[in-house]
């Protein structure tokens, strides 16, 4: 799943017009672009560290918060087929670095220490970083989708993803 997400988004986002990628649901929502970052940091930042605190240093190190909102800063001034390059290539990256890992059972199993949430497993981090990027997934097609919210006209009544 983790290999497919850099795909799905270049076939989404690629080549659209800045309105499609620029829009966001209102106040304190995400547009396209700024998931793309937000998915961008969490590369960087979240799912490769912390697998490797785990197997290093269990529970014994804490990992560093998660800033859910450094995109805001790291993207300006970067377009989205810029920013759909830059997350392709940290993804493959990351895959060949979790790949080059040879987790077993036993590996998966063990525990790191969250944050907010306290203990948590490697196999839970790895599956949560699949249900990230899909929930990422849906949101980005909820936003775009919302664009048309008035142009459907009758059909809202049928398409709940307008809202």
């Amino acid at each position: 799943m983790l290999t497919r997400t850099p795909h799905v988004l270049r076939a989404m986002l690629q080549g659209m017009p800045q309105e499609w990628v620029s829009e966001n649901e209102g106040e304190k929502t995400w547009s396209p672009f700024d998931v793309l970052g937000h998915l961008i940091h969490g590369e960087r930042t979240d799912w490769i560290p912390r697998a490797r605190i785990i197997l290093e240093a269990g529970e014994r190190r804490p990992f560093e918060p998660f800033d859910r909102y450094a995109q805001f800063e790291e993207s300006q001034g970067q377009t989205i087929e810029g920013l759909l390059d830059t997350f392709e290539d940290l993804r493959l990256d990351n895959l060949r670095t979790l790949n080059e890992m040879r987790l077993g059972a036993e590996d998966l199993k063990k525990i790191g220490m969250h944050p907010e949430l306290g203990k948590v497993t490697l196999e839970e981090l790895i599956a949560t970083w699949v249900a990230h990027d899909l929930g990422h997934i849906v949101q980005i097609s909820r936003t775009m989708a919302r664009q048309y919210r008035e142009a459907v006209g009758p059909w809202r009544a049928y398409l709940s993803v307008v809202g």
